[in-house]
């Protein structure tokens, strides 16, 4: 059956961070900047310097099959994944995809 591909954007907080953990995470805080944000099948997490919380964008391929749930599910598992990778923990996913099927393009009237 044909694939389609949602947008996911996952929205969460960082579970309770020590010194180090913080250090690390403000040390790369301009390569987190919301202005490096992309929406990718990798995805990219974005956090702002308060380390309150996060935003994971990501790109993630579906067959006709699978339904949101298993589609925002893939996304937070990868939105945890980042955020693990960075050295922290996360708590309190939440997440909106959207089916790039759906996205209308308008176009500019030419005149």
């Amino acid at each position: 059956m044909a694939g389609t591909t949602y947008q996911v954007i996952v929205r969460g907080k960082f579970a309770p961070l020590d010194d180090e953990q913080r250090a690390a995470l403000l040390a790369r805080a301009d390569e987190h900047d919301v202005y490096q944000a992309k929406f990718t099948e990798e995805g990219t997490v974005t956090y702002e310097r308060s380390l309150l919380g996060f935003t994971f964008r990501c790109l993630v391929p579906a067959t006709g099959e699978d339904d949101e749930a298993v589609v925002t599910g893939r996304a937070e598992a990868l939105a945890a994944a980042a955020v693990a990778e960075l050295g922290a923990g996360h708590r309190d996913l939440t997440s909106v995809s959207t089916d790039l099927a759906d996205i209308k393009i308008r176009h500019r009237a030419r005149g």
